[in-house]
């Protein structure tokens, strides 16, 4: 997921400089797709909380060490699930702001590729 990230991050930034622009009606199918699938992430997200309740395994040594353990896997920090989720809402809201900036650079690049001929 390491790479998507830096992907989506490289993409954003290249857009923000104004080295990519998107043509927004070509675009929009692409960034209503994003955002659906953010949208569904971001559910999920809300509701992952609810994972957090330690299953019944036994009062015994073991089995409170594994209900503590994925107890912290499903909202804790590190490799949980929560954390897991979060990655790929942070990889679309990367996606969707350089879409979007993308898109508003495609109209300057247009504008300044005319303006040489509107100036003749």
């Amino acid at each position: 997921m390491a790479n998507s990230s830096a992907d989506a991050n490289a993409f954003k930034a290249a857009a923000a400089a104004g080295q990519v622009g998107i043509d927004p009606d070509a675009a929009q199918a692409v960034l209503n797709k994003i955002r659906t699938g953010k949208d569904a992430v971001e559910s999920l997200l809300a509701g992952a909380g609810t994972l957090a309740q330690p299953p019944k395994l036994g009062d015994n040594p073991v089995g409170n060490a594994m209900a503590a353990k994925f107890v912290q896997r499903a909202d804790g920090g590190g490799d949980s699930y929560a954390a897991a989720l979060q990655n790929l809402l942070d990889q679309y809201s990367a996606a969707e702001e350089g879409i979007v900036t993308a898109m508003a650079r495609y109209h300057e690049m247009d504008q300044a590729a005319a303006d040489p001929f509107r100036n003749a």
